[in-house]
């Protein structure tokens, strides 16, 4: 499966074609097997990750329980941003779910293009602009709502993830005791 990053860019700013292929020119190919860590705790994440398939979890390992943040799958960017942006080593991980094959670009070259493109580097901060409005939107959810109504929320967004997604991680990721999520999901009550 070829990912049409062109057209996912655009949804977000107009980019132009040439800046676009020159970014995924700059990639390389990468396939991960189900279960490989792709970027460790501690580990700076060097590449900015374009998922062609495949489904990745990032988490945070608090003695020996993954505490789950994002879930990334085509199209979309995957990674660690903070690490990515700040070139800082990692405070947790990022794994596949499923074999994933992901496109990784360089630092430096995504540097060089947004440095080139103002049309590019306006596209990353809308998704920066996305991604913090949703981390927010994610916080107030966990902060406010009880766990029904965090369920019932999350399968409106992202129904597909039931599928895709062991249901363990997404009790962890909607901070929800997996009996109790087991609960909630089998009696269809969200």
């Amino acid at each position: 499966m070829t990912v049409d990053y062109f057209t996912f860019f655009n949804a977000v700013s107009p980019v132009p074609r040439g800046i676009m292929e020159r970014l995924v020119q700059a990639g390389r190919k990468r396939v991960v097997s189900r279960g490989e860590l792709i970027t460790r705790e501690g580990q700076v994440q060097r590449d900015l990750l374009l998922v062609e398939t495949g489904v990745q979890m990032s988490y945070l390992d608090h003695d020996g329980t993954p505490h789950v943040i994002a879930f990334t799958y085509p199209p979309s960017l995957s990674g660690i941003p903070e690490s990515f942006c700040l070139q800082e080593p990692s405070r947790y991980h990022l794994q596949a779910l499923t074999e994933s094959r992901l496109l990784a670009v360089p630092y430096a070259e995504v540097m060089a293009l947004l440095d080139e493109s103002q049309a590019l580097e306006r596209a990353f901060r809308k998704l920066t602009e996305h991604l913090l409005a949703g981390i927010i939107a994610r916080h107030l959810e966990l902060r406010t709502l009880p766990i029904a109504e965090r369920l019932r929320v999350f399968a409106q967004r992202s129904p597909h993830l039931f599928q895709l997604v062991p249901h363990k991680y997404l009790a962890s990721y909607l901070h929800i005791s997996p009996t109790n999520f087991s609960k909630l999901y089998n009696a269809g009550s969200w």
